[in-house]
């Protein structure tokens, strides 16, 4: 039977959660309502939740100028994202149920290589001058999928984890009896009993794929048609911030071009562009996302 005591504690807990949802949830809202207002408006009256003028100009102007990048930026994102996070997914089990095996050879020696990745790294300069010079993934379709990307070392032991917690040994040491490999056990016993957290590792994955901005910046200079839907509107703002900063240095017809820009609440649309696909999958998919961070962080 619950106490008074653990009854207040509760409510306090739910109190707190309640105002971080909040505080994580009303920030999207705004940005959403923001893109549906328009530009005079918030110039005049700042960002509100009830805007004195609605408006989806923002987003006529970003698809009539630039519809057709648009379109084949989502389609690029869209392709990188399924093929990275199926690529991840795949590398990650591999690695994290190698390093769950107890008798692996060199099993601590491993699991600290991998640990170690999460604390050093070579350098933005050489990595950079591996992958251009060594691998040749510049201005390809693999400078998005592969660099920092492809593997996580979290990830990895969160995989592991889960593997030493949740899958029993009696399973798989019965499999092997019945005269099962490992390919076997691992493709119909361990990952069937691991779908929460493959779940939660393909979210952390197809999160980063779809949100990274940084090799498309980096890697592609002549190939601007593989930009991400995250490069191109990056692209946007920036052609957007520097019309605005030189406004008084281009001519009076070049400033009345300008003029029809929705300045401010094409930013918003720009950002509701980019986030929209996570926001609108994260639902159904959460709960196993919770049962597999829950269960993923028991031991390692």
């Amino acid at each position: 039977m619950r106490t008074s005591g653990d009854k207040k504690f509760a409510l306090l807990g739910h109190i707190i959660m309640i105002i971080l949802s909040l505080a994580a949830v009303i920030p999207i809202i705004l940005m959403v309502i923001s893109s549906l207002t328009d530009n005079a408006a918030i110039l005049k009256n700042g960002y509100s939740f009830l805007p004195e003028k609605w408006s989806a100009y923002a987003y006529q102007w970003i698809f009539a100028f630039n519809g057709g990048m648009v379109i084949r930026a989502y389609g690029v994102s869209f392709l990188l994202t399924a093929v990275g996070t199926l690529c991840s997914v795949l590398l990650t089990i591999g690695v994290a149920y190698g390093l769950s095996k107890k008798g692996l050879p060199g099993r601590g020696l491993l699991t600290f290589y991998v640990v170690f990745t999460m604390l050093f790294n070579g350098g933005l300069v050489p990595t950079y001058i591996n992958y251009t010079n060594v691998f040749h993934v510049k201005d390809t379709f693999f400078a998005l999928l592969v660099p920092s990307l492809l593997m996580n070392a979290f990830n990895v032991l969160l995989m592991k984890s889960y593997f030493v917690s949740s899958v029993p040994d009696e399973i798989v040491e019965a499999a092997f009896i019945d005269g099962a490999g490992e390919m076997t056990t691992l493709s119909r016993i361990v990952i069937p009993l691991s779908k929460p957290i493959i779940a939660t590792v393909a979210l952390f994955s197809g999160i980063a794929y779809w949100n990274d901005w940084n090799n498309g910046y980096i890697y592609l200079v002549k190939r601007t048609d593989l930009f991400s839907i995250q490069n191109l509107l990056n692209r946007l703002m920036q052609n957007i911030n520097a019309l605005t900063q030189n406004a008084s240095e281009i001519g009076s017809q070049a400033n009345q071009g300008l003029s029809n820009i929705p300045s401010v609440t094409v930013r918003m649309a720009i950002a509701t562009l980019g986030i929209l696909p996570i926001i609108v999958v994260y639902p159904f998919i959460q709960k196993s996302f919770v049962k597999g961070i829950t269960l993923g962080g028991v031991k390692g």
